[in-house]
């Protein structure tokens, strides 16, 4: 599957961004090392100035290609969420058992995440981390609804989506698909940061996963 997906090219919505980092080297550094700042000062003290010398250029650089910084962390995390969906539709293309593909759908979307290689200018393990810590930071926000009616949030809700289509073959008359895959989506970020952060709130640890509990939620919540 990593051999596919190093072929592909993720698309992003063109509002996100001024210029496609994508198209130049200095873009792809541009995201590059956002990467790496965000995870090492947070995004609250993450700043343009900081990252145009961490890049060895100029902040008004960097501003070539996004309006704040705010809109780079959207677009990091639709790269994430564009890249989630590609595993998770070759991960269960050929399953036919539509339990075995709902288990293996949570395990993608709940697992810990290794960088996979194939990308040479994107860690996803780091950009999973960034996910995990700052991925509300782009919902949470005034101009939520103006974002979402321009399609920033398209392919987040395109993974949820997809996994509510599964659940569908599994149990037709369960009420609540959409509000079950969406809370295990995103708790699954609240259980790792948990897990990180404040481990006496929370199950999950080295012998439980995030992946065991939301699998045993689903399991019992569609028997």
């Amino acid at each position: 599957m990593n051999s596919i997906l190093s072929n592909l090219k993720i698309q992003i919505n063109e509002k996100i961004y001024v210029k496609d980092p994508e198209t130049s080297s200095l873009g792809k550094k541009i995201i590059e090392q956002s990467i790496l700042l965000i995870d090492e000062i947070g995004f609250d003290n993450f700043t343009f100035k900081k990252l145009g010398e961490k890049i060895g250029s100029n902040e008004s650089s960097v501003y070539r290609y996004f309006e704040n910084k705010h809109k780079l962390l959207v677009y990091l995390s639709s790269w994430y969420w564009s890249w989630m969906e590609y595993k998770l539709v070759f991960a269960t293309t050929n399953i036919l058992d539509p339990k075995e593909k709902l288990k293996k759908a949570i395990t993608i979307v709940t697992e810990k995440v290794i960088d996979d290689n194939t990308t040479a200018h994107i860690n996803e393990a780091v950009l999973n981390k960034i996910i995990i810590a700052e991925f509300t930071k782009t919902l949470y926000i005034k101009e939520i609804d103006q974002e979402n009616s321009e399609g920033f949030f398209l392919i987040y809700k395109r993974v949820i989506n997809r996994i509510v289509g599964i659940v569908t073959e599994v149990n037709p008359e369960y009420p609540y698909a959409k509000s079950l895959i969406s809370t295990i989506v995103e708790g699954s970020l609240h259980q790792h940061f948990l897990t990180e952060h404040l481990k006496t709130i929370t199950d999950c640890n080295d012998s439980v996963s995030t992946t065991n509990f939301y699998l045993n939620l689903a399991e019992n919540v569609l028997k």
